[in-house]
C-alpha cells in the first residue's frame, strides 16, 4: 500500500468513527427528549454531511453497500 493509500484509508475509517459517534450522540440526546436543542441540530448537519461523504466513497466503490470496505 502506498503513502497516499493508507492516508485514504485512515481518511476513511477517522469519517467512519466520527460518524458513529455522531450517532451515538444523537440518540442520547433523542432519549432524553432533546431533539430540539441547538446541540442535536447541529449533529444532525453533522451527520448529513459525514454521511454524504460515506455515500461518495460507496459511489466510487471504495465502499460496499453495508458500508464496509472492499
Amino acid at each position: 500500500m502506498t503513502d497516499r493509500e493508507a492516508k485514504f484509508e485512515a481518511m476513511l475509517q477517522a469519517i467512519q468513527q466520527e460518524y458513529h459517534t455522531t450517532l451515538e450522540k444523537m440518540e442520547k440526546l433523542k432519549a432524553e427528549d432533546k431533539t430540539k436543542t441547538a446541540t442535536y441540530r447541529h449533529l444532525l448537519g453533522d451527520k448529513l454531511m459525514l454521511q454524504n461523504i460515506l455515500t461518495r466513497y460507496k459511489t466510487y466503490g471504495l465502499l460496499d453497500e453495508k458500508g464496509e470496505r472492499r
